[in-house]
Parts: C-alpha cells; structure tokens; sequence
C-alpha cells in the first residue's frame, strides 16, 4: 500500500514539474517574442550586391527595420554558384537574429549533390516575388507564337540554340521543362551557357542564339527597344508589364510554370513566436507602398505566400526541378 502510494506521490511530483517546466517554456518562449528584436538582425543574401536579389533583400530590410525597431544588416555571401550563402543562412543559430533571403536555387542545387541543403533545411518565413520564365526571341524571328518554336524545334532538332544562364540554371530548366512538357527531347535546343541572362539576349540580338527563355524584367529593355519579341510568360496569369503576352497554356495548352523566386527565410527551428513576429514583418513590408512602387518600378513580380504556402511551393518547385534536371541528365 505505501509503495503504491509512494509511487503515485513521486509521479505526481513528476507531473507537475513537467506541467510546470512547460508552462515555464511558454512564459518564456512569450517573453522571447515580446522582447524580439532586442539586438540587430542579420540579412544574408547569397549572391552579389548590385544584384536583383540584393536589391529586394535591402528594400525588404529597411521596411523590417521600421516595424521591428532593430537595424537589418544586409550581409553578402557569395560563391559556389549560392551554396555559401544558402548554408550560411541554414547554419546560423535558431534565434531569429540571422535570417535570409533564399532563392530559387535551394530547389535546384541538391539534385546536382553541389549541397544537402533544401527547402525543408529552413523554417520558412515569406515568399515575396516569382519572375517567370518568358520565352525571347528576335524581333524579325519568323515566329508568330510557340507552337512555331515547338514546330521549328521537331522538325530541327540540334539546329537552334537557347542562352541566358549557366548550364542548369532556371532559364535552361525552364525551357527544358517546356519541351518536355510538349513531348520534345530538351536536347533537341542546345544550351550555350552564359553569366546570366544580359549576355544572353545581346547574343539573341546579334543572332548567336534563338531563344533567351529568361523574365521579363530582364528582357524589358531589348523588348522595349523592338529587338527582342516575347512569345509567352511561363505563369498562370500574364505578367502586368506586359499584359500582351500570352501565358504558355493560353499559347499551346501547357502547365508548364516555373520562374525565379525569391523569399525570406531563417535557420530550422525558430520558436513559433519569433517565426510569427517575422512572418508579420515582412507582411507588412510586402503590402507597402514602397515596396509594391519599387517592385513595379524595376518590373519585379509581386507574389505572396506565407509561411505554410512558401514551403509548399518550395515542395512544388523540388519536384519540378528534378523531373526536369533528370530529363536533361544533370541531376546526380
């Protein structure tokens, strides 16, 4: 009898030291939340400053700066085609004092084993701009629209080239995917691999390649300047820029969409509240006037997803990039 009720008294003690110890976590995860930031923020950006990333992680960052009170020190770390930066910012302390701005490449890097990280190596904060694919080609270029790409490519394959990016890079997958997704061989458009999409639209200018399936942001100014023509943007709705141009399914019936994103992001495992406070942050930067002005202004895509929808279109985005990088053979 009295072990019995030893026992009991012990596991009672027990108890109330777990339901206290727990209540203690979230007085104290509460006061954490309350008194977060109470020291400056560190932005890490894994490519190089002057950059489009590195323009929109510093807009995101003084607009944060406001609401939180602390400064957001923008820091970049580049190399290793954005591992550097990317593992920076995953490797950093759990604690909401270094966070992100990850991009498109965290879907693509691993299926070529450059690194193990994914979108699943960080809690997610916010996404906050998609630039699709669109699909360039010379202004005196004989096409009226994509099916006579698709046309041309079939009836040629290995004759037209496509650049804007290195060998793997978003706009290789995304004309790629294309392809495939019309049932071409992505191998039937060679690659001339460039250090971005600049150089690969003067080269479509002067007749080196055929296609630059690169934003539209990016191709703004030959477009506007009549040398380059935008067959279709690889989206689900047409990109406010150009309202003209046609999206891949209205053009050829294809689901085919992908683009370079851009989102913030910080080390797994940030307290719930911390993760809150950020998502609410960059939500109010994100519905500014300053930044929907300065988005427009540079010809940016505006697209919001919070913290569950942001991992889930990473998830998305996984998938499509090793479908699309096994076709092509660069997935390891």
């Amino acid at each position: 009898m009295h072990k019995h009720t030893g026992t009991a008294h012990r596991l009672a003690k027990i108890t109330r030291r777990v339901l206290l110890g727990t209540a203690l976590a979230a007085v104290a995860s509460g006061a954490m939340a309350q008194k977060y930031p109470d020291r400056p923020i560190t932005l890490v950006v894994p490519w190089g400053a002057g950059g489009g990333t590195d323009a929109v992680a510093r807009m995101i960052g003084s607009l944060m700066e406001k609401d939180l009170g602390q400064p957001v020190n923008v820091v970049n770390r580049t190399g290793g085609s954005g591992v550097v930066g990317h593992s920076a910012i995953a490797g950093a302390p759990a604690d909401g004092y270094t966070i992100g701005m990850i991009t498109v490449e965290i879907t693509m890097m691993h299926h070529q084993k450059l690194t193990e990280l994914n979108g699943t190596s960080y809690t997610p904060i916010a996404l906050v701009n998609l630039d699709p694919a669109g699909l360039q080609v010379r202004a005196d270029a004989p096409y009226k629209n994509v099916g006579d790409v698709i046309a041309a490519v079939k009836a040629n394959p290995g004759k037209f080239k496509a650049s804007g990016t290195g060998q793997g890079g978003i706009w290789h997958l995304a004309i790629a995917g294309m392809l495939r997704d019309a049932k071409v061989d992505p191998a039937a458009v060679p690659w001339v691999p460039s250090n971005g999409a600049a150089p690969g639209l003067q080269d479509l200018a002067a007749g080196g390649v055929e296609f630059v399936p690169c934003s539209l942001p990016e191709a703004r100014s030959l477009i506007d300047a009549g040398k380059v023509r935008s067959l279709a943007v690889m989206s689900s709705s047409r990109a406010a820029l150009f309202p003209n141009v046609p999206t891949l399914k209205e053009a050829t019936g294809s689901d085919w969409a992908t683009g370079a994103w851009r989102g913030i992001a910080a080390p797994k495992g940030l307290p719930a509240p911390v993760a809150a406070r950020l998502e609410a942050s960059v939500k109010k930067a994100y519905d500014s006037k300053e930044y929907k002005d300065f988005m427009a202004q540079r010809g940016f895509g505006l697209l919001w997803g919070g913290s569950a929808e942001f991992a889930s279109f990473m998830a998305k985005g996984d998938a499509d990039m090793k479908a699309v990088m096994t076709a092509v053979g660069i997935a390891k």
